[in-house]
Order: structure tokens, then C-alpha cells, then sequence
């Protein structure tokens, strides 16, 4: 059975993001896979890029952080990648860039003629407070492809990509008697992107 790295980057434990997760991960292991949950915000992890983990274009085998190695080993261990986050300014959090930016480096991620990452499925999962139609209008939802699913993705040799956005998730405005079908809707919708991959 298929082994998930489940990436969650949400800062608080409670959240929308944090409970699609927690849908996600259930169902994977209810359907004999396993998981290894990497939660960004619960490991602290550092998404500022300092020197040592910098690309060395004359060195491909360059030895990063023990930090970066660590999160290189739990990829390469990975079946399926599953992104899990919330949609902020119509990107990714900061933490989940940092992450890209330190962990998918340079002879890792990318830089050889045989990707490393090659024969692996990725997910991203973004929770988007907008609707559809707003997003599509402004070309927002293709403008995120094309960043997560090619620029990212399949620059690291990962075909089998896909983004996909679950909308109408902001419940600020939402009556708190009708929350929890909310959330029921929201988690359904979460599910069945996750089974659109097999």
C-alpha cells in the first residue's frame, strides 16, 4: 500500500485546514495506506533560507542543513505527496514556500538528468475562502496551476500532479447553527479531490 507524506501548513491546531487533514489522514489509513504527517507549524519548522542551505550550482552533491537532509529523507520515503494548506493571498503560506525553498533544493529536487522525486503523485489541497466563479474570473485558480502543479511539480520530475482548490471555506460570516454542515460540505468536497488522484 501507498505511503503518504500528508503536509499540513496551518498555525493553528483547530483550524479548517488542520481538520481537512485530519479527514484526509483518516481515510488514507482507513484504506490501508500509511502516513507520515509532517505539520510545518507543529515542528517549528524555519522557513527562512540561510546560507547553508542554499544551492551550490558547482555542486550537486552538497550536504545541506542536518534539518534539510531530515525532510529529504521522509520525500524520498514518500509514495504520494499530499499538500494540505490554506489559500493566502492566492499562494501558498510563507511557511510552505520556506519549505519548498530549503528542502526541494538543488541536486535533490531538481538539477539531474534522472529526477530524484521521479514515479512519486502530488496533491496540493488549497482551502480557498473565495468562490469558484470569482477565481476563475480573474484567472486566479489557473494562475495557482501553473505555479504549484508545473512550476514546482513537474520542475522536479513529478508528472503526476494536480491542484486542487476547495472553495467557499471562509465561515467568519457563516451563523454558528450552521457551521458544522459547513464544515461537513467542506470536508466532503476535500475527500473527493483526494479521490480524483486514483
Amino acid at each position: 500500500m501507498p505511503h503518504t507524506l500528508l503536509v499540513v501548513a496551518h498555525p493553528r491546531p483547530d483550524s479548517l485546514t488542520a481538520q481537512t487533514a485530519a479527514h484526509l489522514h483518516a481515510r488514507i489509513k482507513d484504506g490501508g495506506g500509511t502516513v507520515d504527517l509532517l505539520d510545518l507549524y507543529a515542528e517549528e519548522f524555519d522557513p527562512r533560507l540561510a546560507p547553508v542551505d542554499e544551492p551550490d550550482w558547482a555542486d550537486r552533491e552538497k550536504r545541506y542543513s542536518p534539518v534539510v537532509h531530515a525532510h529529504m529523507e521522509r520525500i524520498t520515503a514518500a509514495d504520494d505527496i499530499l499538500v494540505v494548506f490554506p489559500v493566502w493571498w492566492f499562494g501558498p503560506p510563507a511557511i510552505l514556500k520556506g519549505w519548498i525553498d530549503r528542502v526541494w533544493n538543488y541536486g535533490f529536487a531538481y538539477g539531474r538528468s534522472t529526477p530524484r522525486l521521479a514515479g512519486r503523485r502530488m496533491v496540493w489541497l488549497g482551502l480557498a475562502g473565495g468562490s469558484a466563479p470569482e477565481y476563475e474570473k480573474a484567472g486566479l485558480d489557473t494562475a495557482m496551476d501553473v505555479q504549484l502543479r508545473v512550476g514546482i511539480s513537474q520542475y522536479c520530475g513529478i508528472p503526476d500532479s494536480t491542484v486542487r482548490l476547495v472553495f467557499d471555506t471562509e465561515l467568519s460570516g457563516v451563523p454558528e447553527a450552521s457551521r458544522p454542515g459547513r464544515v461537513r460540505k467542506i470536508l466532503s468536497a476535500a475527500a473527493a479531490a483526494l479521490d480524483q488522484r486514483n
